[in-house]
């Protein structure tokens, strides 16, 4: 763990990277080799706060983090080899405005003057991108994809939907789409290849408040590594008596809201083009009527979502056990996580999450433990947090061999912040202890 002014300096973060690994034991020649390919993943989520379009710090893994250790790894690995920056924003997401904000046009050049013999790419994951209007998708154009193409991995009864039942609702307006990746026997996800094959993958997450998971960071930031939206289930359909995390209450108003907002999917799916005309006036009804979802809770953005974790997870597994082929890995991967804290996002994170100056980044070389340590520093009760939890209980594919009294801080933690959660979270996942403590052996947490 490395604390630093609550601002991005190149100097002052490259100095801080460098701490990290110090504290881990490592340097950049015990994980990578001249002519290695390495997968850098930010979180690249959106371009800027969704309200507020000129904040992004908050949002996006900032691009000195990312340069600091794109630029050491190029230097260790003697100027040869591949380094990759990829990541699949959401379907409506600017991927340009998102690379300018993060400076890597720049990154590029300067990488490419300092190391010829080396590429540096930058990839957007996403095989489709969509244009939105007052949140209704009136536009779809195909994406170049990434290059090397996809990975299908099916977890079936490995997978922690095994057994679940219920309506999954993914990213389209069609939930037969993502309901053909997931049932019976079939969990699957579309993985980039390019992540896959990775001789290193270093996950660049934000140290944010999610409205489905409760934090987002090392193990929620997997989901830029999948290709389709529609593969990944956020929660599903109908009130909890009707075995359904959609909404917290199982009322007549929340059954009525549900099947209205699923008749309204349907119709604008069946429409169209046509949809962008006539939806955003009954969006604007609706939110009159049910409310608003800045204030409202809906869609899963609560803490009874049991939908979301789980997806988390299984992104997880298929990428520690398996690789590109899609065969168990035959090779432990090398992996290391670097999360982005100096300044953090609280509140109705991921994308409208207000800015915290926290001046901290933490690193590991498992995503559990690092989010574990993460979460308590932000001042919230890991056992509150079900990705983090449920981690420490998987009974196969398993993503730790150790225990969370396992877990060492190096060095001394200090106070834990207090973060304001997501609204529908609030209450349910703080810590209820004046300080959190952490005793244990030896990990690689620093």
């Amino acid at each position: 763990m490395a604390r630093l002014e609550s601002r991005y300096s190149e100097a002052g973060i490259d100095q801080a990277v460098s701490r990290l690994l110090r504290s881990l034991g490592v340097c950049w020649g015990d994980l990578i080799a001249p002519g290695d390919r390495v997968l850098l993943k930010p979180n690249f989520i959106r371009e800027s706060h969704t309200r507020r379009p000129g904040e992004w710090e908050q949002i996006i893994t900032h691009g000195t983090v990312i340069g600091a250790v794109a630029t050491q790894i190029a230097a260790a690995m003697g100027g040869t080899g591949t380094i990759t920056i990829a990541d699949a924003p959401q379907t409506d997401s600017d991927f340009e405005r998102i690379c300018e904000r993060a400076g890597l046009r720049q990154l590029q050049e300067r990488i490419h003057h300092q190391f010829p013999g080396l590429v540096l790419e930058v990839l957007d994951l996403r095989r489709e991108v969509w244009q939105t209007r007052n949140g209704v998708v009136v536009e779809r154009r195909r994406l170049p994809e990434d290059p090397r193409g996809y990975t299908k991995v099916n977890l079936g009864r490995k997978s922690c939907f095994h057994g679940v039942a219920g309506r999954f609702y993914g990213a389209d307006y069609d939930t037969g789409l993502t309901a053909a990746h997931h049932t019976g026997e079939i969990h699957e996800y579309l993985l980039s290849r390019t992540a896959m094959d990775a001789d290193l993958f270093i996950n660049l997450p934000k140290l944010k408040t999610h409205k489905k998971v409760g934090v987002t960071l090392s193990l929620k930031n997997l989901v830029g590594i999948n290709g389709d939206k529609n593969f990944l289930p956020h929660f599903r359909v109908g009130t909890p008596d009707e075995g359904g995390d959609e909404f917290p209450e199982s009322n007549a108003k929340n059954k009525l809201q549900s099947r209205t907002i699923s008749l309204f999917k349907e119709v604008a799916r069946r429409t169209g083009p046509a949809a962008r005309f006539w939806a955003p006036l009954a969006k604007r009804a609706g939110s009159r009527i049910f409310g608003d979802s800045a204030q409202a809770v809906r869609s899963g953005n609560w803490y009874g979502n049991d939908t979301t974790w789980r997806m988390t997870l299984d992104l997880n597994k298929a990428l520690f056990h398996f690789d590109g082929e899609g065969r168990p890995r035959t090779k432990k991967l090398k992996y290391l996580s670097i999360v982005d804290g100096v300044i953090a996002g609280e509140g109705d994170g991921p994308m409208e999450a207000d800015p915290k100056e926290c001046g901290l980044m933490i690193a590991g070389a498992n995503p559990v433990a690092v989010d574990y340590v993460a979460t308590a520093l932000m001042g919230f009760d890991w056992l509150k947090v079900p990705s983090v939890r449920e981690a420490f209980c998987l009974a196969e594919l398993l993503l730790t061999d150790f225990s969370p009294e396992d877990i060492e801080i190096v060095p001394e933690m200090g106070k834990p912040f207090r973060f304001q959660p997501h609204f529908g979270w609030v209450g349910h996942i703080e810590s209820s202890a004046p300080r959190d403590v952490f005793e244990g052996t030896r990990l690689t947490v620093a």
